[in-house]
């Protein structure tokens, strides 16, 4: 592709397309929470097996309500 057809192409506004997400998610809580969930494990695998443990459930609790909520988020935009 020469400069000029190039140029062109990316000045055309026929050839552009809308970014994608046309919808940003929801702000949710749930990162946060697996954060934690991770820095409880690593303190857990430092300290003790319980705070460890500690630390898999909530980041298994964070996993799978923000997994759950991006799937009901999706499921609602695409009806």
């Amino acid at each position: 592709m020469t400069p000029d057809e190039k140029t062109h192409y990316l000045t055309n506004r026929a050839n552009w397309s809308n970014a994608r997400p046309r919808q940003l998610p929801r702000p949710t809580y749930w990162p946060f929470f697996l954060a934690a969930g991770l820095a409880l494990l690593v303190w857990g695998i430092l300290a003790g097996w319980i705070i460890g443990t500690a630390g898999l459930v909530v980041m298994s609790i964070a996993l799978t309500g923000w997994i759950t909520e991006l799937r009901h988020e999706r499921r609602e935009h695409n009806d």
